[in-house]
């Protein structure tokens, strides 16, 4: 009887853990990875995205199942590759694509304000890449590649005819062929759409224009829309590389603009989308998305999923089998790997800096100068820089992605301050104007902790709160983020946390009142404002952990 007991227990066990190894979780980059472009290499499959202002610039990611995503690098990991100088955080690097022939990777991308549209190549995808080769002779955003018979087109978002548009967001996809031994462009364009799917309806935003071939046809996969709530995927497709491209009578092929803004854990403004064919012949698409709180807000970013592709008469379907976008699916290839994505679902990260090395989850504001951080004795060293995160400059600021909206971040400081000009701490970060810093400081040649509201425009920092504290040597910091706001807590003691300030305006961090393209960053920052001096924060460790209910049914 016993042994029937244990019999059934282990099988119930191994049902759920098999269960458990049976989906996949949406989205699979969670927090601010938008416009994810993605390509297989034999059984190998890579993620590039954007990543704007932020240094080192396009993360790059590697699965060998579509399940388990790890980040093995980034593109631009040199100052000499990438000039973000003077950069509002929503420009930068927009929109990469990555693809894979005769034995190159390639990465096509656009820098905005400085360069305009560039190439570059890496034998391996963990690099190194080569510096930027610039194609000034294409004009405009979220260019593609597409390999054929010895021949390279690119395909790109651009003016419309004449640069005489007929409305608000009419725009064109455009196509050049580029010679790869070369590396330069060695024709005219070719206006492959005009306006998007139907120009009588004055369509906005045709972009993000990606080339396939399957059996005879050629499809041209574009967003529609704009990459807010009425984002769209459509297809068009042709017998010819060079058009001309019919639209799928059934298009878009992927939105969720026409659900009920009330449906419970809505994601939305799904569009951007990029299309790979496992080895067994299925087809995956990755897109970008949100998952918005009150209906049209969302701090996060735009994130990456990955959905099913069907073709039905000659035409893809994403997400064939749903109106809504689902937060699991079937694991697209058959394995026994186990589910460890730390990308994805409510996860937890810890790092002791223990390695001398910093992780590729870190990014800069903008390019980093040669003493922006050390490692001194297993911890962090962050010196106190006259750059405040107010300017267009680099910052003495350490970010992390803020990917759930329940969650906390948290660290521990070694900081006394000398002045009351000097406040290091932690910082959560939507842009210039949009942020709240916790700061140890000084006030009355007292140590004090206080909590900064950013001004808007070129106005101070609002004081919050301030208390006086006392500490021998540490003191621990924690963000906590929830449906009710952004809470800020400090403890001297091993958890032995105090209130600083609870729940201050989350929505102020929203993308909807801060505007841009970004996502929400936890950061470490340190700041004289603009005084001299040789003093530093350290840190002994930094913690994130997300609790999203949507991940916990």
């Amino acid at each position: 009887m016993k042994k029937s007991v244990i019999v059934i227990f282990t099988l119930l066990l191994l049902g759920k853990t098999l269960s458990a190894q049976t989906n996949y979780q949406n989205p699979i980059l969670a927090g601010f990875y938008p416009d994810p472009s993605i390509c297989r290499v034999g059984n190998d499959y890579y993620i590039v995205t954007s990543s704007f202002a932020y240094f080192p610039g396009l993360p790059i990611f590697h699965s060998t199942d579509l399940l388990n995503w790890k980040q093995i690098g980034h593109a631009l990991n040199r100052n000499e590759q990438l000039d973000l100088s003077n950069t509002g955080v929503s420009r930068g690097l927009f929109a990469p694509t990555i693809r894979y022939h005769d034995g190159t990777f390639y990465i096509i991308c656009t820098l905005i304000d400085k360069g305009g549209n560039f190439i570059i190549t890496a034998k391996d995808p963990k690099g190194p890449w080569s510096n930027p080769t610039w194609l000034p002779e294409v004009d405009g955003i979220d260019p593609s590649l597409f390999f054929e018979g010895g021949k390279t087109y690119i395909t790109y978002n651009s003016i419309p005819p004449n640069n005489k548009p007929l409305y608000d967001g009419h725009r064109t996809i455009r196509q050049v062929e580029f010679d790869r031994a070369k590396m330069k462009v060695v024709s005219e364009n070719t206006i492959l759409v005009n306006g998007g799917v139907d120009i009588a309806k004055k369509p906005v935003w045709i972009e993000a224009p990606h080339i396939y071939k399957k059996d005879d046809w050629y499809y041209l996969l574009c967003a529609e829309g704009g990459t807010a709530y009425n984002h769209s995927e459509v297809v068009f497709r042709s017998k010819n590389v060079n058009g001309p491209f019919i639209p799928f009578d059934k298009n878009p092929i992927l939105t969720q603009r026409h659900l009920s803004v009330d449906r419970k854990y809505p994601v939305t403004t799904a569009g951007h989308a990029d299309l790979v064919e496992t080895p067994e012949g299925k087809w995956y698409a990755v897109f970008l998305a949100c998952r918005p709180y009150d209906t049209f807000y969302y701090n996060i970013g735009r994130e990456t999923f990955l959905t099913p592709v069907e073709w039905n008469n000659e035409w893809p379907i994403i997400n064939p089998a749903f109106e809504e976008i689902q937060y699991l699916y079937p694991v697209p290839i058959s394995t026994t790997n186990k589910v460890e994505n730390n990308f994805s679902g409510n996860f937890y990260w810890r790092d002791e800096f223990d390695k001398n090395k910093l992780n590729d989850r870190y990014v800069f504001l903008r390019n980093p100068e040669a003493d922006l951080f050390s490692f001194e004795k297993k911890k962090l060293s962050l010196p106190l820089k006259q750059t405040t995160v107010a300017e267009k400059k680099n910052p003495a600021f350490i970010g992390f992605r803020q990917s759930h909206h329940e969650c906390y971040a948290a660290s521990r400081i070694h900081f006394k301050a000398a002045s009351e000009n000097e406040k290091a701490g932690m910082i959560i970060f939507q842009n210039e104007h949009h942020y709240y810093f916790m700061a140890i400081s000084k006030k009355d040649d007292q140590p004090v902790i206080e909590l900064y509201q950013s001004g808007a425009n070129n106005d101070p920092d609002t004081l919050l709160a301030s208390l006086p504290v006392t500490y021998k040597d540490a003191i621990d910091l924690k963000i906590v983020a929830s449906d009710k706001g952004y809470s800020f807590y400090y403890a001297t003691t091993k958890d032995n946390w105090q209130l600083l300030q609870l729940n201050v305006d989350r929505k102020f961090l929203s993308t909807q009142k801060a505007g841009g393209f970004v996502g929400s960053m936890f950061g470490l920052y340190a700041t004289s404002n603009r005084m001299n001096t040789t003093n530093k924060m350290l840190i002994d460790w930094f913690e994130y952990k997300g609790n999203d209910a949507v991940f916990n049914r």
